[in-house]
């Protein structure tokens, strides 16, 4: 019995050393995967579109690491890259003028039309002596293909009407700014359905 008892212990204890790694194991495990589904359920995404930034050295001397956190901003607005965001007064006029709600007729932040608002634009940034409804502005612009469009020009829609009846802002990479009616000063893209459909041309003030 005596012989027999030391083997029955050395048994009884591999037996022990064994489950206790397989315990440990699946411990080690249960935890792996956890942190996976902890990162898989870990969103990054949101309604921002990124774009994708170059880093371009361009004759402003605008780039990366010089840039100013509104040229991010807009640069994911427009689409394009930090470096093309220059313009600091027009983009400056934008951002002073943001969500300022619609009023027909009103020429202040208390509330503005799409063609005070254009016409202010033009007048503060760009220096025109700017006037007129959107139809007059449309009779008196230069009109223009999509292709010609450069940043201050203006895009024109006809709207459940015969005649112009909208005016915006060309900015960049079809993108415009305008008084909208339902959410006021903003930034839409030409490509939008509902702006696709009413679109009118675009033209420029000389």
């Amino acid at each position: 019995m005596t012989r027999k008892e030391p083997l029955w212990l050395a048994l009884m204890m591999c037996v022990l050393m064994v489950s206790a790694c397989s315990s440990l194991r699946k411990t080690s495990n249960t935890s792996a995967n956890n942190n996976q589904q902890f990162l898989e359920g870990f969103t990054t995404t949101s309604n921002f579109k990124v774009s994708t930034v170059k880093l371009k050295i361009v004759t402003s001397g605008a780039n990366l690491e010089t840039a100013q956190l509104w040229q991010f901003k807009y640069a994911q607005i427009l689409d394009v890259p930090v470096e093309k965001v220059l313009n600091t007064p027009l983009y400056s006029f934008i951002e002073d003028w943001w969500a300022t709600p619609y009023r027909l007729g009103g020429k202040n932040k208390e509330g503005i039309d799409c063609s005070n608002f254009t016409n202010t634009l033009l007048t503060s940034v760009f220096r025109y002596n700017s006037s007129g409804t959107s139809s007059q502005l449309f009779q008196k612009a230069k009109k223009l293909s999509n292709n010609q469009m450069k940043e201050g020009d203006l895009v024109f829609f006809r709207i459940s009407q015969k005649n112009v009846s909208h005016v915006g802002v060309y900015l960049a990479n079809d993108r415009f700014v305008h008084a909208s009616t339902s959410s006021g000063v903003m930034i839409s893209d030409l490509n939008e359905p509902y702006w696709k459909k009413y679109y009118a041309g675009g033209g420029r003030i000389e």
